[in-house]
């Protein structure tokens, strides 16, 4: 047992061994993981073990810098981010309701409509009345979005990637960054319409053109703050609101401010009726309302509304047979629009209202004229018609027409060749033109009211004058020949120089004056002996007007267009007309007779070119030294026109007499003119066939003399006796 026991080791010693073996591998396990510990962090996934030395120094001065960097941009942006709210805030303060913002314009705008009361011409800022987004037609709406903004109801008013797309489009096209195209979003175009915020101020000195000019500058702290605007407003208003105010305040061409004054400019219907293809149309205007609006080009408007019509139908707002079928059904202006009549007329009004209902309204007004469209439409057929086919290709001669009634009511006018026009230069109201044999009527006008009559004689045989300081002045007839004793109706039918000058120096020129100046005449008339032959100007219009005197039975007349004016919606004109027949001038006797001798001008003399439809034409040719004008004016029992032809810078018409086209002019209008017009005979006295002679003047100077009144000439023999013995004292 002994043995066997000493061989076996003791149990409770090893447990002690066993056991400080045990502590002592634990202490060694333990002090060799925290030695790794360290070593392990830093390597691997932990931070790299710092290095000493220049490295390390290095590495630390990298990791300083970054930090700082991080420091102040997150400082910044956030001092950025808080300087933006305070802007846009600030900016939010200012905005007005939006009913204040609907209707933009600084002037007002006139409507201007014919004796019927149809729209023929706008002027001014033409504003149809406020639209919203969701009362306008969804084809304009949408194309506007298509073609302006497409992710409109996405951004928050600044696309950054519009503003990104922009700048790289410009600069491929060798641009700086910010010219061309804009990546402006529709709030930051509503921004721009707004000018800001910035309303415009009369007493800075700026012109409104010139303020429209500041707005629309570009420069890089502008952009800054349109941004800024345009978040302000997308914080006070909807986007819904926004469109409505961009709809509203565009510039659409054709003098035409928003969606509604556009769809009735052009198309003659709202804006809430307007097709797809006419929305299209719209649409396109707003990247040059000028020189795409469809009044000055209509088939470059119609490609325009093409491509935003394809825009549509890629955006999905259009089906692709919605989308062809406006293509192959373009949109066409209406009659009103594609007319354009009165162009001369209208601007004739405007600048004969008064000024501040017209030029410078800041209202919308309503003037009713006395314009007949139809006529009007006659008057530029029949000018265009001679210039087509009895004028040489290029030649730049031009021709005024005027269209009235008797009390001076005007029906037409036009003032140039080229009549699709506003602002332009208006030779019939405008041009001071010689107005040659055409004033004769006013020399018999005033030997009639003497007491002379059409068949009195007169001598057409040479005769001198001595002019003081000018020296003997000798007339002669347009063909140089003499015809001897000839009637006061020959010598006015044939337009003899030397007939009407004798006259005119027998009743006195004073007399002939007067009685042109109250027929309407107003221009400075000439002193001497050469009133007779037409040697003073006038316009086509007062001369116009002076004829009508004429046929309305010797009162004057006063040429008026506008009949009445009143500010849009209310129901009582402001104003009437400021014109029409006035004070007698000559009796009516006299001026029936005159007429007869005129209607003799056209049947037998030198207006026979005037002739057509066997209708009773009265009327005057004139032309002045050298041809530089050339005039045909007459009426018929219903109208009277106005017709001259000459070269702006007075270069002499070859070849053209007031006999020729001017007449051939006047017989094409008139023709259109009495369409379906009964054959009503001219008002006229023919004279009794006793024939006493004329008196011959004496060279000197004639005394002043008033008109003879007909009831002082119950014996008109007696009365020229008496004449006579005032002439000559016998």
């Amino acid at each position: 047992m002994s043995d066997s026991s000493k061989g076996k080791r003791p149990l409770v010693a090893d447990r002690h061994r066993t056991s400080k073996s045990a502590a002592s591998t634990k202490t060694a396990a333990s002090s060799r993981k925290s030695t790794k510990t360290p070593a392990k962090r830093r390597g691997g996934r932990g931070t790299p073990p710092r290095r000493k030395g220049p490295i390390g120094l290095l590495s630390a001065l990298v990791r300083w810098v970054f930090r700082l960097i991080w420091t102040i941009t997150w400082r910044i942006t956030a001092v950025a981010v808080l300087m933006l709210a305070l802007a846009v805030g600030y900016f939010y303060t200012t905005l007005p309701p939006l009913e204040v913002l609907l209707d933009g314009r600084a002037r007002g705008s006139v409507t201007l409509k014919d004796r019927y009361g149809e729209v023929f011409a706008w002027r001014g800022d033409q504003f149809g009345g406020i639209v919203t987004a969701d009362s306008v037609s969804p084809a304009l709406r949408d194309a506007v979005i298509a073609t302006e903004d497409k992710r409109f109801y996405q951004h928050f008013g600044v696309s950054p990637r519009g503003i990104a797309s922009a700048i790289k489009i410009n600069l491929s096209e060798g641009r700086g960054p910010l010219s061309g195209h804009g990546g402006s979003t529709i709030t930051q175009q509503v921004a721009k319409l707004l000018c800001l915020g910035e309303p415009y101020d009369a007493s800075s000195g700026q012109t409104e053109k010139e303020y429209e000019a500041e707005c629309r500058r570009t420069s890089l702290s502008r952009k800054a703050k349109e941004a800024i605007f345009s978040m302000a407003m997308e914080a006070k208003y909807s986007k819904n609101d926004i469109l409505s105010i961009y709809l509203n305040r565009a510039y659409m061409g054709g003098g035409a401010f928003g969606a509604e004054a556009a769809a009735q400019r052009f198309f003659g219907k709202p804006a809430s009726a307007l097709s797809p293809a006419e929305g299209a149309m719209l649409a396109g205007l707003l990247t040059a309302p000028t020189t795409l609006a469809p009044t000055n080009n209509l088939d470059r408007s119609q490609d325009r509304a093409a491509t935003v019509i394809r825009l549509m139908q890629d955006q999905g707002y259009l089906t692709k047979a919605q989308a062809d079928s406006a293509i192959a059904n373009p949109a066409e202006l209406s009659e009103a629009a594609e007319a354009e009549a009165g162009g001369y007329f209208a601007d004739w009004v405007m600048s004969s209202g008064p000024e501040f209902f017209t030029r410078n309204t800041t209202e919308d007004v309503i003037i009713k004229t006395t314009l007949d469209q139809k006529i009007q439409q006659a008057a530029e057929a029949g000018l265009k018609s001679v210039f087509e086919s009895k004028v040489r290709e290029g030649s730049k001669a031009q021709a005024a027409v005027v269209v009235m009634s008797a009390d001076g009511a005007v029906r037409a006018m036009v003032g140039g060749r080229k009549t699709k026009v506003a602002g332009a230069f208006n030779r019939a109201t405008q041009a001071m033109r010689q107005t040659g044999s055409a004033f004769k009527p006013f020399v018999y006008a005033a030997a009639l009211d003497l007491g002379y009559s059409p068949n009195d004689l007169i001598d057409d045989a040479p005769y001198c004058l001595n002019i003081p300081g000018s020296g003997e002045w000798c007339p002669k007839n347009y063909t140089s020949n003499f015809k001897g004793k000839v009637t006061l109706t020959t010598a006015l039918k044939d337009s003899l120089n030397i007939p009407a000058v004798k006259l005119s120096e027998s009743v006195g020129r004073e007399v002939v004056s007067r009685v042109a100046e109250q027929f309407g005449i107003k221009s400075d008339l000439a002193a001497g002996p050469a009133l007779a032959l037409g040697a003073s100007e006038s316009t086509l219009l007062e001369m116009t007007g002076a004829y009508a005197g004429i046929l309305n039975g010797g009162s004057s007349v006063k040429p008026y267009g506008l009949i009445d004016l009143s500010l849009q919606g209310d129901s009582e004109p402001l104003m009437g007309t400021g014109g029409g027949i006035g004070e007698r001038v000559i009796q009516e006797d006299a001026a029936l007779q005159l007429v007869y001798m005129m209607s003799k001008v056209v049947s037998e003399g030198t207006g026979q070119r005037a002739q057509f439809g066997g209708r009773e034409l009265a009327g005057k040719t004139g032309t002045t030294q050298a041809n530089r004008d050339a005039w045909f004016i007459g009426f018929s029992a219903d109208y009277v026109t106005g017709v001259w032809m000459g070269y702006d810078d007075n270069t002499p018409l070859t070849g053209v007499s007031g006999g020729g086209l001017p007449t051939e002019i006047w017989r094409e209008v008139m023709v259109r003119v009495h369409e379906g017009l009964p054959n009503t005979p001219l008002p006229m006295i023919v004279p009794a066939p006793a024939v006493v002679q004329a008196p011959e003047p004496k060279p000197e100077r004639q005394p002043d003399r008033q008109p003879v009144r007909r009831q002082q000439r119950e014996n008109p023999l007696g009365i020229i006796d008496q004449v006579l013995r005032d002439i000559f004292g016998r």
